[in-house]
């Protein structure tokens, strides 16, 4: 009897910490002072717990520019959330017969290829959206990033060939965006509809999205959306929308947090909708929260997590006491947003924000799961605010060196002569960059990619510093020239000067050939 009266304590102790909830009051308080902490102008959170949206708030504001109210209806850009709705169509096909995860890309795409022609062969559908290409972190991102250069999916599927990969196929995870975009090709040759009306008229409206929209340029309504937000030279400042209609698949959808919810309430329900329509099987909704990619579980794990990976269009892990998490995280420049789900505990939160702060996100994500996960206050806020500062700090530090620098080298007299760097230097899947000379000062040009344009500032003999004229990509990098026998630069390589450069400024990848 004793036995039974213990099991049933632990039992009720578990149904209690399993449902418990975090005061509406102190969650208001943590996002007004996330706010403050991490700069973020404007944050909407939704939660959803056992089928009820339990909390739908923005606050802040929507634009430092015209300082209106953010609230839970303020359309943002989800980005990379939208990999799970690429996902969900392919699913649909598999659903419909028209096919298969493992079917080569080529049976779609003939024209596909990658740099390995064995990869070419045996690349999968399923390879294309599980970040396991072999490629690295980012490759190619170049081609849609940031918004205004001129390639199309055309250009991409040419040009990943050549893009040579960081390690052997199938066997790391990398995050790649152009895999996404070209399965989004592959969901328009076998649907025969673009990727946009798909998601909108197969998924979006059916689901019950009644507010979102596959990208930026369908919403002709916005009059209730965020303007995107930087730090730029250690302010935070508003900035245009920046997407290029090219990546949607990857990341052009835009929303709220109560469609986005709508959505978690509807996966959560086995992918049957609130009128009771079965949008997908039981079994493909299972395959997609599958791992495929597996990832290191750090030792010390903060929620004591056995295994971490990637699914199809979904990061997976487990939390407390084996519940499995379904989650993604997304960014533009300007915009970072969270969306978890807990399906053990038919939970779902959601945050969106208009700054490039991915800290803001973890901190109120973490302390609304933690509430239901029973675990004591660990003060998310304070430990992310710490980081956030520090690592800060360490970026601007590692500027400030490189920009005194460079003011030193102003006066060197050993810098090469203009005629010696000056030209056009070419590369293959990203085209010419053209390094000019006033009399005064140099300038270098992306000729597919305008909007990368700035100074060329030397550093030493053999090495010069690209800013950028828009500061608010915070993406400047040192170009590292080589020079042939008679002093001439024959070629060129470009690295990060910080770590906080978006991994989608991949200029690292470039390899420059001065042709002119």
């Amino acid at each position: 009897m004793i036995l039974k009266r213990c099991i049933l304590f632990v039992l009720l102790v578990s149904f209690l910490t399993a449902n418990a909830q975090i005061e509406e009051q102190k969650l208001d308080e943590l996002i007004q002072k996330t706010l403050t902490t991490f700069d973020v102008p404007g944050i909407s959170v939704g939660v959803l717990k056992d089928g009820e949206l339990i909390y739908t708030k923005g606050h802040g504001v929507r634009s430092l520019t015209t300082n209106k109210d953010m609230n839970a209806n303020t359309l943002v850009g989800v980005a990379s959330n939208s990999k799970g709705f690429t996902c969900f169509a392919l699913a649909m096909l598999v659903d419909e017969g028209q096919l298969k995860w493992d079917d080569p890309v080529r049976k779609y795409i003939p024209e596909f290829q990658l740099h390995d022609p064995w990869v070419t062969e045996h690349f999968t559908v399923r390879d294309l959206v599980t970040h396991r290409s072999g490629l690295g972190l980012g490759a190619g991102d170049l081609m849609f990033f940031p918004e205004g250069n001129n390639f199309d999916t055309n250009d991409i599927i040419a040009n990943v060939k050549h893009l040579k990969p960081e390690s052997s196929f199938r066997s790391q995870f990398q995050y790649n965006n152009n895999m996404f975009i070209i399965a989004g090709e592959v969901l328009k040759r076998v649907s025969g509809l673009s990727w946009e009306d798909f998601i909108e008229t197969r998924i979006m409206a059916p689901v019950g999205m009644s507010s979102s929209k596959a990208s930026y340029n369908r919403v002709s309504d916005r009059s209730n959306i965020i303007d995107a937000h930087t730090r730029a030279d250690g302010k935070v400042i508003q900035i245009p929308h920046d997407w290029s209609e090219t990546a949607n698949p990857a990341g052009g959808i835009m929303s709220n947090v109560v469609d986005m919810l709508t959505w978690a309430k509807f996966l959560m329900n086995d992918g049957v909708t609130a009128d009771g329509q079965r949008l997908i099987s039981s079994e493909q909704l299972h395959e997609l929260w599958q791992l495929q990619t597996p990832l290191r579980v750090r030792k010390g794990d903060w929620y004591n997590s056995n295994f971490r990976g990637y699914g199809l269009g979904w990061f997976l892990t487990d939390v407390k006491g084996g519940y499995k998490q379904v989650y993604h995280t997304g960014g533009l420049i300007g915009t970072v947003t969270q969306f978890t789900m807990i399906p053990d505990l038919d939970l779902a939160i959601v945050v969106l924000t208009n700054q490039m702060v991915g800290s803001a996100f973890n901190t109120i994500t973490n302390t609304i799961k933690d509430s239901y996960l029973g675990y004591d206050n660990r003060d998310w806020l304070q430990r992310y605010g710490k980081r956030h500062t520090d690592y800060l700090k360490y970026n601007d530090s590692i500027k400030v060196d490189v920009y005194t620098k460079i003011e030193t080298a102003k006066t060197q007299t050993d810098l090469p002569k203009p005629s010696q760097i000056t030209g056009t230097y070419t590369d293959n899947w990203f085209g010419n960059i053209m390094i000019s000379h006033n009399g005064n000062s140099y300038t270098i040009t992306c000729e597919r990619s305008p909007y990368l344009t700035g100074e060329l500032l030397p550093y030493n003999p053999t090495t010069y510093v690209a800013k950028w004229n828009n500061r608010s990509y915070d993406a400047d990098v040192f170009v590292l020239f080589t020079f042939d026998e008679s002093g001439n630069a024959t070629g060129a390589k470009m690295k990060y000067i910080a770590p906080i450069t978006d991994f989608s400024f991949d200029f690292h990848d470039l390899n420059l050939k001065k042709t002119n």
